[in-house]
């Protein structure tokens, strides 16, 4: 089992421009609540893969992707639900490339990656 992480120090890979890395670690999801339901990712430590490549003039380009169930509430007859929820979500991250390229993940090159992982797991979420 890859270690848990919740936040990850970009500048410890030591990165080169144009170098990139692909990583297994493990990240807890924090529950979610949709429409006034509760919902958890199953499992609650989901195994992920993030590659972190390193950019021309400084700054990274940053991919996740990871599959883990959705449980909780149908939000139709509210019986128990748990769809299988496939999640890839790209961020860039350039200091003074202005607003659009700036990851709000991304602080003096530390990583917070629950809080990206639970943001893109419920913006991948079905809607029903």
């Amino acid at each position: 089992m890859a270690p848990e992480t919740h936040d990850f120090d970009l500048a410890g890979l030591r990165l080169s421009a144009g170098e990139g890395r692909r990583l297994e670690l493990d990240v807890r999801i924090e529950p979610l609540l949709l429409g006034g339901e509760p919902y958890a990712a199953s499992p609650a430590r989901v195994p992920v893969v993030l590659q972190v490549s390193r950019m021309m003039g400084g700054g990274y380009a940053l991919s996740l992707r990871f599959t883990a169930a959705l449980e909780g509430p149908c939000m139709r007859c509210l019986n128990h639900a748990a769809p299988s929820v496939e999640v890839e979500s790209r961020e860039v991250d350039r200091p003074g490339g202005g607003e659009e390229l700036q990851s709000p993940y991304v602080r003096d090159e530390v990583l917070d990656l629950a809080t990206w992982a639970r943001d893109a797991f419920a913006l991948a979420a079905p809607v029903k």
